[in-house]
């Protein structure tokens, strides 16, 4: 009965996007045009693709990188730039490529892409902190790029979208900035969609599709019924739970691609009781992993010990842990907590946590609600706060303890953009707020190692201590899900990193 409710909704709410699809996109009913909607989970109010965490600029053909990453074999690769090196890893020079042109048609030479960097690290912090870059010079297509200290992986850093490369001549950043990518932005809705047309003159060649539409909608059920109703050709992250009716549809293809993103719980280390290891332990023997992954992501994803997959080279082999509500209750023994007429306290004080999460990703309030139900069991009262957007919020405010958050943690085939990100100090993602001298001190000298066995080494140091300290605690490695309809779709690809979706080879029949 639940089931059938919770599908009215949804079909209800689908209607109501359905119609506004249908309002904003009246031109798009030409005869003989190739098009097509992908329908996204995360809503963005803004396509500026230098600040916004949603990278829908990147992931809808707008923009472009100076360096791609290959999802095939994890390395980096040209892109907007043809090549680069360094003789000391601190003065880097790239080559750009020949004959790319922005959407207005000016030129990306030199000038362009310094300009577009330096509004990159003045407008955002964290890629400011990310790239460390001291000063760039311009001649022509050479760019000479200086960092405030030997980087050896400095390239790698210009995979991630905030360093997409626009004319920033053109200032409408926020509704219509102007890339180099195989689509240009036609129509923008904030929270709803971005409308696209192609853009002609396209360096790697015009795109197969004369118009597409990346649309937002949160619902997971809105989402396949879209699919279902013929209003979406692919949807990113569909229902778990209609995955076995998506299937059934003639013409459907229903894709489950491991990727590099980890489910974990975020720890406040500001937090009073957080700041005990010992309660940092409680909580991560709280969760059972293996019944949260079958049962909420129904097979469709892998038990995490820590941030990395077991795939990647920097992944360590992690001591056995205790888990479970016995192991968790002697953990808080340890802290000094007693349950006391069913309630966990301390000195009279009972032990709560405010949990966060959201449901742009729909699985993981559904994990909120499992391990408040555990630590309901030791008598830990979990209160759970939806959010929208969860960067924000933590960055923010430190008035809870826990959250639920999704994160990609090896975007770019190597630990040192999560590592970074997330312990050092001065880390874009370091909500915790950890900062520990001695992971730290690792840290910096993984960014000034070369050769990728010596870092791989360094990295499954850091992965250790973090797991040691508890700083985080890592629940599971979702399987990317895409639904499409392969009949009409073709050469969708889907990406392990999340940021390429619409390309110029994709096509439609």
């Amino acid at each position: 009965m639940l089931k059938v409710f919770k599908l009215s909704i949804a079909l209800l709410l689908c209607a109501a996007f359905l119609a506004a699809c249908s309002s904003n996109s009246a031109e798009n009913h030409g005869e003989n045009k190739k098009k097509m909607t992908l329908l996204f989970n995360f809503a963005t109010s803004s396509l500026d693709p230098n600040v916004d965490s949603s990278y829908v600029p990147l992931r809808a053909g707008i923009t472009e990188t100076l360096v791609h990453l290959n999802d095939s074999n994890l390395k980096i690769e040209p892109w907007l730039a043809k090549s680069w090196g360094s003789k000391d890893g601190q003065v880097w020079t790239f080559e750009l490529r020949d004959g790319v042109t922005f959407h207005n048609g000016k030129p990306m030479d030199g000038t362009a892409v310094k300009a577009s960097l330096e509004r990159t690290i003045k407008d955002s912090l964290a890629m400011k902190n990310a790239l460390r870059i001291e000063s760039i010079e311009a001649d022509g297509n050479r760019l000479q790029i200086k960092t405030t200290v030997p980087f050896p992986e400095f390239p790698s850093e210009l995979v991630h979208p905030n360093t997409s490369i626009i004319d920033v001549t053109e200032t409408d950043f926020v509704k219509k900035p102007i890339g180099t990518g195989p689509f240009a932005v036609s129509a923008f809705t904030p929270g709803t969609a971005v409308d696209l047309v192609r853009y002609d003159g396209y360096w790697n060649g015009a795109a197969k599709l004369d118009k597409a539409r990346f649309a937002f909608n949160k619902d997971a059920n809105a989402r396949s019924l879209a699919l279902q109703a013929g209003t979406a050709d692919i949807v990113f992250r569909p229902e778990i739970e209609t995955l076995d009716l998506l299937k059934a549809v003639k013409g459907v293809t229903v894709e489950s691609t491991s990727t590099f993103r980890v489910h974990q719980l975020t720890m406040n280390l500001q937090s009073k009781p957080l700041q005990d290891i010992n309660v940092r332990k409680a909580i991560d023997a709280l969760i059972n992993r293996q019944s949260i992954v079958d049962t909420i992501l129904k097979g469709h994803a892998e038990v995490a010990a820590g941030p990395f997959p077991s795939s990647a080279s920097f992944t360590p082999k992690y001591g056995k842990k205790k888990s479970g509500l016995e192991a968790a209750r002697e953990y808080l023994k340890e802290a000094g907590y007693t349950q006391v007429n069913g309630v966990m306290q301390k000195n009279g004080e009972p032990l709560s946590f405010k949990l966060l999460t959201y449901s742009s990703r729909a699985d993981l309030p559904l994990i909120a609600q499992v391990f408040q139900s555990d630590a309901g069991k030791l008598g830990i009262d979990v209160k759970i706060q939806m959010i929208e957007i969860p960067e924000e919020y933590m960055a923010t405010n430190r008035d809870w303890d826990l959250t639920t958050y999704s994160n990609l943690t090896a975007p770019r085939g190597d630990a040192g953009y999560y590592l970074n990100a997330t312990y050092h100090p001065k880390g874009s993602l370091n909500f915790s707020g950890a900062n520990d001298e001695a992971l730290t001190a690792l840290i910096e000298e993984l960014n000034v190692t070369v050769g990728q066995e010596k870092r791989s080494e360094l990295a499954e140091k850091i992965a250790i201590l973090v797991d040691e300290q508890v700083y985080n605690s890592f629940v599971l490695f979702p399987n990317t899900l895409v639904a499409y309809k392969s009949d009409k779709v073709k050469n969708w690809v889907t990406s392990r990193s999340e940021y390429y979706m619409l390309t110029n080879e994709l096509d439609v029949e």
